[in-house]
C-alpha cells in the first residue's frame, strides 16, 4: 500500500506503470488491476469553474487514506494498492486522483477500487475552494455523490 500526495501535475498512466514496475515487478500473482482516475471538470452544480484550490491536512490526510485502504484490505483480497492525490491549484482537465488496486481476481479489484474512492471522497480531510467563471469563490460543501459503501 502506498499513498502519495503531490502538488504538481502528473501523468496518471506513468504513475501507475512506474509503481507497478517498481513494487510489483515481474510478479505474476495478480490477475486484475482496477484503476480510477479522477479529473477536474469545468463546472460544478450547474456553474462554470475556472480553477480550484485543494487543501489538505498533512499527516492526517495520509493516515486517513491508509486507514481506508486497510479497511478495503480486510474486505477484499488485495495484493497491492496505490493512491495518488493532487493538492494545490488545479485547472479543468488536470488529474486530481488515481486509485489503483491489484488483485488476483477482477471482482475484488473492482469492488475495492470503488470502495477506496468513495471512502476517500466522503471521509478524507480534503477541502475544495472553487474559482467560478464569475470570479467569485466558494467552498465545496458536498464532497460525495451519495454512493453507499458496502
Amino acid at each position: 500500500m502506498t499513498v502519495k500526495i503531490c502538488t504538481e501535475a502528473f501523468n496518471p498512466w506513468q504513475e501507475i506503470q512506474d509503481y507497478q514496475n517498481t513494487f510489483l515487478g515481474n510478479s505474476a500473482n495478480f490477475g486484475a488491476t482496477s484503476i480510477f482516475i479522477g479529473t477536474m471538470r469545468d463546472y460544478n452544480e450547474g456553474v462554470g469553474v475556472q480553477s480550484m484550490v485543494l487543501e489538505y491536512y498533512p499527516g492526517m490526510t495520509e493516515k486517513q487514506l491508509e486507514k481506508i485502504i486497510a479497511d478495503a484490505e480486510q474486505r477484499w483480497q488485495i495484493i497491492d494498492t496505490y493512491v495518488v492525490h493532487r493538492v494545490g491549484e488545479i485547472k479543468p482537465d488536470d488529474t486530481i486522483v488515481v486509485v489503483a488496486v491489484w488483485s488476483s481476481h477482477r471482482g475484488d479489484a473492482f469492488d475495492a477500487c470503488r470502495f477506496i474512492m468513495e471512502a476517500l471522497k466522503s471521509t478524507a480531510p480534503f477541502w475544495k475552494k472553487e474559482v467560478l467563471d464569475s470570479g467569485q469563490t466558494r467552498w465545496v460543501e458536498k464532497n460525495t455523490d451519495g454512493y453507499q459503501k458496502t
